[in-house]
């Protein structure tokens, strides 16, 4: 999602409000056209509909929308478009009265980029207007679900905080074309004349593979060990969902004879000695690994292992499920073991780490132990299949059923929130 932190200028409920409102018509903002003003005329900047893209190749490209009316009544001095995108699209080529930004992950925030172009020309009232050579953006190796903002202004609504790095395009410049009266533009918004913005869904056509990670422990009776157990992205592509809607949940069943004295914050107990999973943001980068932490006490030496299973969301896009599910393997010295009652570690150790907690996003940090790894090559998760436990109802592990119309939705929402936020935003910071 392409939201950014709130301005000075302006409040939390504000933002908030905007965002909700935005999101909560995502659906009509793409197709339909914006409210006309009272008296049944069309005013202000308006941009041509817009339609989802489908099926986009990564290494390829595709041209980016751009057409828009003044249906004002007074000509414009000057004019920006602004294309905000998410983290798996890039512009190309850029001409040179363009600027890039490129903002860094924060907080709740995946990496994007925003492209706005300025047009210092007249735009006449009543006419709709293109740029004379149509822009384009790359389609990058790990491109899945992304999102494309458009927006066309009155003023630049490029930057924000968390703005990394700026970069002026080097191409010959581009000016506006004036296309004719009959061209297909949406109705401008009384309530922002000075500018329109919309969302589009995009969606490359790419895999991802979620890799469930083994875990080999080793200590006494009576000892407290380390646990970390978790996942990696192994890629091609990164996985972003809807706010709220974690890319996956982990079902983490504990080997018999142990029992957990601490658990990862982000994980909750469904059963006696399973505990559900879920990632602290809605986004997971390509290679990047995913750890929970326990520490589990090994009460009596016991036959059978524990697992690791990824369960929840549907992943359409994960076409190989025998690594969805992980062993937990404990190996007991036997008994005999001191405690101090207080959990103290016994002398194996493990092999889990350090009690790391989940990382995800663009940090691209996991535990230094064996059981999670930062790179591709995940674990040898299709060694154990005694995950898929229907603890917590919801907890079973799905099938590989198609999910790609609700995510397009949720791409649209993101994309269709997010620019309403973002320019709101940077108005109120020029202000």
């Amino acid at each position: 999602m392409l939201r950014t932190s709130l301005d000075r200028c302006l409040s939390r409920r504000t933002a908030a409000t905007v965002a909700a409102t935005a999101i909560g018509v995502v659906g009509l903002i793409p197709l339909a056209a914006a409210p006309a003003s009272a008296d049944g005329s069309p005013t202000g900047l308006a941009l041509a509909p817009l339609t989802s893209i489908d099926g986009v190749k990564p290494g390829g490209s595709f041209q980016l929308p751009g057409t828009f009316a003044n249906k004002g009544a007074t000509d414009l001095d000057k004019v920006y478009l602004s294309y905000t995108v998410t983290r798996g699209l890039a512009p190309r080529e850029l001409p040179s009265n363009c600027t890039r930004y490129e903002i860094g992950a924060y907080d709740e925030n995946p990496s994007h980029s925003t492209a706005v172009c300025e047009f210092d020309q007249t735009v006449k009232a009543g006419s709709v207007y293109a740029p004379e050579k149509t822009l384009k953006l790359n389609v990058l190796d790990h491109a899945l679900y992304e999102a494309l903002h458009v927006t066309v202004a009155t003023h630049d609504s490029g930057g924000e905080d968390g703005t990394k790095e700026t970069v002026r395009g080097t191409g010959p410049a581009v000016k506006l074309t004036e296309l004719p009266s009959t061209t297909p533009v949406r109705d401008g918004n009384v309530d922002h004349p000075d500018w329109d913005g919309a969302g589009v869904p995009v969606t490359a056509d790419n895999t991802a593979d979620f890799q469930a990670t083994d875990v080999r422990l080793k200590g006494r009776v009576g000892d407290t060990v380390a646990l970390d157990a978790g996942f990696t992205n192994a890629g091609p592509a990164w996985v972003r969902s809807a706010l709220g809607n974690p890319v996956a949940k982990v079902l983490v069943k504990m080997p018999a004879g142990t029992t957990v004295t601490k658990a990862s914050g982000a994980c909750s107990k469904v059963a006696a000695g399973s505990y559900r999973c879920d990632l602290a943001n809605f986004w997971i980068n390509e290679k990047d690994a995913v750890t929970y932490s326990f520490r589990l006490r090994i009460d009596k030496a016991a036959p059978g292992t524990g697992s690791v299973t990824l369960v929840g969301e549907e992943r359409p896009y994960d076409r190989n499920k025998k690594n969805d599910s992980a062993a937990i393997l404990l190996d007991v010295d036997g008994a005999g073991g001191s405690t101090d009652g207080n959990g103290s570690t016994g002398g194996s150790g493990s092999t889990g780490g350090s009690g790391s907690t989940s990382t995800t996003g663009g940090s691209g940090t996991a535990s230094a132990g064996g059981s999670g790894s930062t790179g591709g090559s995940g674990s040898t998760g299709g060694s154990a299949t005694t995950g898929s436990s229907t603890a917590g109802g919801d907890l079973a592990s799905t099938g590989s059923g198609s999910a790609l119309p609700l995510a397009g939705a949720a791409a649209a929402a993101l994309a269709a929130g997010a620019g309403a936020v973002l320019f709101v935003r940077r108005r109120a910071a020029r202000d």
